[in-house]
């Protein structure tokens, strides 16, 4: 993009306002996929959210005239698609068994999985202060889930399993960087999902109420426009700046799992998420301080 194309574009302000709404939509679809969870199963709340997502992303480009399937890497696109509904599935999953707080505190280690997988997925060098950062805020996800402990559930690995997923999924988003178009990436996301999930729905497909199904319809939305809205915030906004942000959403699981569910997360679990927190800003300083070495 040109650079004066790029300084019409970057809007701070508006950057944090629409990250801080993509994360309000993500823990209001959280919220919605776990009240559905303990009615359907997982694989059809999953499968009603990409059918949600493949037909407003369909109805979006149709509407611009920037309705995009061609793309440059096909395989990867394919592979990232199967790794972002994996990630989906084991986090709705785990809400079923999990408070809000405490999916959402574990699942925020991906910043630190994604500093860990760059270095055998894209060859990158980390240096031991990143490597300490990771090992810190992994001890911070041992403190929440506090395996062998009365209150651990197995679930919490599915949270980590989702990470683990979501994260690879974001690499492979820096793979494709610059060479597919965005929308492009989306619509095969959006696809894929569905492709893989309508394979399987039907083996275990349950008819839900015209309550739920109309919650699975606002679910599929709510995430499909956060998933914009996120977007649009890295467009006006670089990673370094926005990153602190998107902790909010744990302050959002917080409110909507008090008022909701009735719960709020203990003294362990906030001090494993204020760990888990720190150490990920931590790596994000380090690389944006790599960033500006290597400009320079």
């Amino acid at each position: 993009m040109p650079t004066y194309l790029r300084r019409i574009m970057e809007n701070p302000t508006k950057g944090i306002l629409l990250l801080l709404a993509a994360t309000l939509c993500f823990c209001i679809s959280d919220v919605m996929a776990k009240i559905l969870g303990a009615e359907l199963p997982v694989i059809e709340i999953g499968w009603f959210r990409y059918l949600t997502s493949v037909v407003m992303v369909v109805a979006v480009g149709l509407r611009r005239g920037d309705l995009r399937l061609r793309v440059n890497q096909p395989g990867t696109q394919l592979v990232r698609g199967v790794m972002m509904v994996t990630s989906m599935l084991a986090f709705v999953a785990a809400l079923r068994f999990l408070p809000i707080a405490d999916a959402a505190a574990v699942g925020f280690v991906s910043p630190l999985l994604i500093t860990a997988l760059s270095v055998p997925m894209l060859g990158e060098v980390v240096g031991i202060r990143r490597w300490t950062a990771i090992a810190v805020g992994f001890a911070g996800v041992l403190i929440v889930i506090r395996p062998g402990g009365s209150t651990f559930h197995p679930a919490a690995f599915l949270v980590l399993a989702s990470s683990l997923t979501w994260s690879v999924a974001s690499i492979l988003t820096r793979r494709l960087s610059g060479l597919d178009n965005p929308a492009a990436t989306m619509l095969w996301t959006a696809l894929v999902g569905l492709g893989v999930l309508t394979v399987v729905v039907p083996f275990n497909f349950v008819m839900p109420s015209p309550g739920y199904f109309a919650l699975n319809i606002a679910m599929g939305a709510v995430a499909t426009i956060g998933q914009y809205w996120m977007v649009l915030a890295y467009r006006h906004a670089g990673a370094a700046l926005l990153a602190p942000f998107s902790y909010v959403q744990l302050l959002w699981a917080t409110i909507f799992g008090f008022f909701i569910f009735a719960t709020l997360p203990d003294t362990m679990t906030l001090l494993g998420a204020a760990i888990i927190t720190a150490s990920g800003l931590y790596t994000v300083h380090r690389e944006r301080v790599r960033a500006r070495a290597r400009a320079v």
